[in-house]
């Protein structure tokens, strides 16, 4: 419960900064507590616990804000596609498609081993 609320007061301040937009907050907070859903149903049903998608974890994603916290002072935009972009808008989007991506791969993945786990042989 100490990450959802972490997760909801973080993605709650950005979007409350104006550095994000609010739907783009919200997105990455559902995608995050989508991942934390799998992380437990595997937990559960498969019995292992797995926080880090592809060696990236909470710790990488921790650096990443810090270094685009830092990026803000210097230069708070970004461009994409030729148009100019708040940088945490980009880098939000950026963030609902990995974890996105990491969602239905692990998914995939524990479906397949709980398959063959209850396949007879």
């Amino acid at each position: 419960m100490i990450d959802t609320f972490g997760g909801l007061f973080l993605m709650g301040g950005l979007a409350l900064s104006g550095f994000l937009d609010w739907r783009i907050a919200l997105g990455m907070f559902v995608a995050f507590l989508m991942l934390s859903i799998q992380s437990y149903l595997a937990a559960y049903s498969l019995g292992k616990f797995q926080l880090s998608f592809a060696k990236f974890g909470p710790t990488e994603i921790r650096i990443l804000l810090s270094l685009g916290n830092v990026a803000l002072w210097f230069r708070p935009d970004a461009r994409a596609f030729g148009s100019p972009y708040r940088l945490f808008d980009v880098g939000g989007l950026a963030a609902i498609t990995g974890m996105a991506v990491m969602l239905v791969a692990s998914a995939i993945f524990n479906t397949a081993e709980l398959y063959r786990a209850e396949t007879p042989r």
